[in-house]
Parts: structure tokens; C-alpha cells; sequence
């Protein structure tokens, strides 16, 4: 048994009582995340306008479009919701270099609200969709993977999407070897966004979760898909999409070591990889007090990777190009100390002060944090004073990391200030009271309705 055929045998056998406690506490945890990340993305205009085609198309009622009253195609739908819940680069991420909830959510809540599934059926396919799409990014090498220019929550959503709907849909072992042939047959996803500051990244796993839900619909059908597609020699996935992967990753400690509980709660909105240098920089200007008007230069000692992604001169194209640039991020840490939705307002990316730190931002290649990245998304950070002094301090695990873990009342404190952007207070407070018991419903409908 390959593989492939092995993690379809995983997928269609787990059970919610297989799953340990902490998994299942860490992926609820994570489910409210990706629903405030998207409540409050239904209001940029890049979600609306994916939101808008989505209504358009129209098509069988079937699953419910967050915010606007809307029910289609649960394809179609998850293609709107993965992108909302991406919006803003605030959801969940892990180091595997992806965003799996963004994709995984929609196409596990809108197929368990067309099939009428119960919580424990919906919170084994979360797990079974994170657990997947993760795994396939670890397999790949995701620093390699990356280096060749793919934005791995793309190319491997489509994975996670299917293995999370087809598990709803009861596939068996062949049917779910078949729909994740067929998913990866569909994954793309490409890096290109920062060069100009274009929106792509923000529809990503919106796109992975459709191609997800369809490789599994038309599995179902009887539709053949590779069931060799992570492995074939020509054309396998690890093998077209990067020059370090490690097909043992797919299967090491499969059924006990669940990958999901390492996945990471973001307090900053910006790329994950940056928010060990934002804790640095945070920190030495709280125990230094430092002013941006003090500052001779900022050295940000980190990996190739990171300066691949992140390193680039910064200008001002919009929210995007600022949230993936090492030089805002670190400037706008210094100067405001937080780096959340307010810090990426049009007016804020173009000011005179941030833009002349932001220029003193400097990468230093530091290898030992470039042999353990990304499995360690570590950062040092030397603020160099206009006085002489140099002061250093370093992160291994950013805040929201499971050494570092945002508190139960910090993620329900971020979850409410998403969601009162578009929900009345009864309406947050009774999702805030649902979700911790979300394995005890008889079918999601409580949660649909307060969310529609």
C-alpha cells in the first residue's frame, strides 16, 4: 500500500473517539478562529467581489454564504468562504507553511450542512481534512516546496478540502484514494502576489476548498483519480512541486500523532512567519522604551525563506503587500506596538514615519535559524540606537505557537472583536456558547442560522 491509498484508509476509518481530547480541543478552538476571520472578511471588497460571483452563479440551495442570506452549491459557497475566512491573513496556520481551517472549514461545514451531519461527524472531518492537507505539506518540504514558488495552502487545500468532505460523504477507501487524486490533480496555487501587491493569495483556499468538494462529488459518481498522486515517480505531487520532499512524513506516527494540535492561533494579521520578529521587536521596545525617532537601524536576522517571502523592499500597494513585508511589519511594531487590522488601513501603509523606519529594516541571513526553519518559525531581532547601543532579542516561538499558546479568553476576546463587525452582541455570545460543545449537536443548523 502506498502512500496515498494509506492516508485514504486513515481518512475513512477515523473515528471522533480515536481522536485525542486535545486535538479535538485545539481544532474547535481554531473552527471559531477561521468563523470570525470570516465574519469580519465578508466586509472587504476583495471577499465581496468572489461573493458576488458566488451569488451570481446561483445554483441548488445547499449550503449557506456567511452574512448574506445567501444558499447555493456547496462547492461554489466554500469558494466564498475560504476566501473570506483568508482575508485578512489572520486565520490559523501551521508550520508546515499553510493556512489549513481556510480551506478545510468550508468544505467541511458545507457539506455537513447539505448532508445534515451531526458535530462529531463535522469534527472528525475537520480533523481528517488538517491532518491531511498538513501532512501532504510536511511530505513535501514545504522551505523547498515554497522556494520553488508555491503558496502551499493552495497547492495543498484542494487535499484537505476533499478528505474533510469525502469523509461526510462516507467514501470508502477507494472512493476517498480517488477524490484526493482528483484534488491534487487540481492544486495550484503561486506565489506571484507580492510583486505587485495583487489579491490571489486572499482566494487561495477558497479555490482549494471548491476543487476539493468537486473531486469528491464526482468520486462519489465513480470518477477514477490517481490513487497514486502524492508518490507517482512522473508526475506524483511531492515530486512536481518540490526538490526535498520526504513521502515518509506522509504516514510517520499516522493515527497518533496528530498534527492538528500544533497548529497556530495568529494574534497579529500579517504572515505567520514574521510574528516571531513582531514579538522581538515588541518586546525590546517595551523594555527599552524605544522611539522610532532613536532608531539608527533594525536588523532582522532570519532564514532564506523568510527573506524569499517577506524581504523585499516595501511600498505602499495595498494591505496585502504590507501584511508579507518584513520592513512593515517590524517598523509598525516599533512604532504602534500592534500589528492588527487597524495597522493596514490605507492611510497607515503610506506614512511619512513608517516608511522612513521601514527603510532601516535590514535582513541578516542567521544560519541556525536557517537549518531549523520551518520547523521552528524563529527570529532575532538588533535594534541598532542613533546613541551607539545594539540591543538584541530573540524568539523561538511566536505567541500563538503551542509553546506560546494564545489563552482560551484571548481567543474568544479575538473571535469577538471580528465578529461585532458584522453580528449583533446576542448572536456572537450564543456562537461563543455553541462551539465548545459542538460534538453534543444533532446537526449544525443552530450554528448555520446564527451565522447566516
Amino acid at each position: 500500500m502506498g502512500p496515498t491509498m494509506a492516508l485514504a484508509e486513515f481518512i475513512t476509518r477515523l473515528k471522533f473517539e480515536d481522536i485525542p481530547a486535545k486535538t479535538i480541543e485545539q481544532v474547535k478552538a481554531a473552527f471559531l478562529d477561521s468563523v470570525g476571520c470570516g465574519l469580519f472578511g465578508s466586509t472587504l471588497e476583495w471577499s465581496q467581489k468572489v461573493n458576488s460571483l458566488v451569488k451570481e452563479m446561483g445554483g441548488k440551495e445547499e449550503a449557506t454564504l456567511w452574512t448574506h442570506g445567501f444558499r447555493g452549491p456547496a462547492a461554489n459557497v466554500a469558494l466564498g468562504l475560504g476566501t473570506m475566512i483568508h482575508s485578512f491573513d489572520f486565520d490559523d496556520y501551521h508550520n508546515a507553511k499553510l493556512h489549513p481551517g481556510a480551506a478545510v472549514v468550508p468544505a467541511a461545514l458545507t457539506l455537513a450542512e447539505r448532508e445534515g451531519s451531526s458535530g462529531k461527524d463535522f469534527l472528525t472531518a475537520l480533523v481528517a481534512g488538517y491532518e491531511t492537507m498538513i501532512r501532504i505539506s510536511l511530505a513535501t518540504g514545504p522551505g523547498a516546496s515554497r522556494r520553488q514558488g508555491w503558496h502551499l495552502t493552495g497547492t495543498c487545500g484542494t487535499f484537505g478540502a476533499a478528505a474533510a468532505a469525502g469523509k461526510l460523504l462516507h467514501l470508502n477507501v477507494q472512493g476517498m484514494a480517488s477524490a484526493l487524486g482528483m484534488a491534487g490533480t487540481q492544486s495550484a496555487g503561486l506565489w506571484a502576489f507580492t510583486a505587485d501587491g495583487s489579491e490571489s493569495k486572499r482566494f487561495h483556499p477558497g479555490r482549494s476548498s471548491q476543487s476539493g468538494i468537486l473531486a469528491v462529488l464526482l468520486a462519489q459518481r465513480g470518477y477514477r483519480g490517481p490513487t497514486q498522486i502524492l508518490e507517482a515517480k512522473d508526475g506524483g505531487f511531492c515530486q512536481a512541486t518540490s526538490d526535498g520532499f520526504n513521502l515518509d512524513r506522509l504516514t510517520s506516527k499516522l493515527g497518533k500523532k496528530f498534527e492538528a494540535e500544533d497548529v497556530v492561533l495568529k494574534p497579529y494579521s500579517c504572515c505567520g512567519s514574521l510574528h516571531s520578529t513582531i514579538d522581538a521587536t515588541r518586546e525590546l521596545a517595551k523594555v527599552h522604551k524605544i522611539e522610532s525617532k532613536d532608531v539608527k537601524r533594525v536588523r532582522v536576522h532570519n532564514s532564506q525563506v523568510v527573506n524569499l517571502q517577506c524581504g523585499f523592499e516595501y511600498k505602499p500597494l495595498g494591505p496585502l503587500q504590507a501584511q508579507m513585508s518584513m520592513q512593515y511589519c517590524t517598523a509598525i511594531a516599533l512604532l504602534d506596538g500592534h500589528v492588527l487590522v487597524e495597522q493596514f488601513k490605507d492611510e497607515k501603509l503610506s506614512e511619512p514615519q513608517v516608511l522612513d523606519l521601514a527603510r532601516k529594516v535590514e535582513f541578516v541571513l542567521d544560519p541556525e535559524i536557517n537549518a531549523i526553519y520551518p520547523e521552528k518559525f524563529a527570529s532575532k531581532v538588533e535594534i541598532v540606537l542613533k546613541d551607539g547601543r545594539s540591543l538584541w532579542f530573540r524568539v523561538d516561538y511566536p505567541k500563538g505557537s503551542p509553546e506560546n499558546p494564545m489563552s482560551a479568553d484571548e481567543v474568544q476576546q479575538k473571535f469577538m472583536s471580528l465578529a461585532r463587525t458584522v453580528k449583533d452582541e446576542k448572536s456572537v455570545l450564543s456562537i461563543l456558547k455553541l462551539y465548545p460543545d459542538l460534538e453534543e449537536l444533532k446537526d449544525l443548523s443552530k450554528l448555520i442560522a446564527l451565522l447566516k
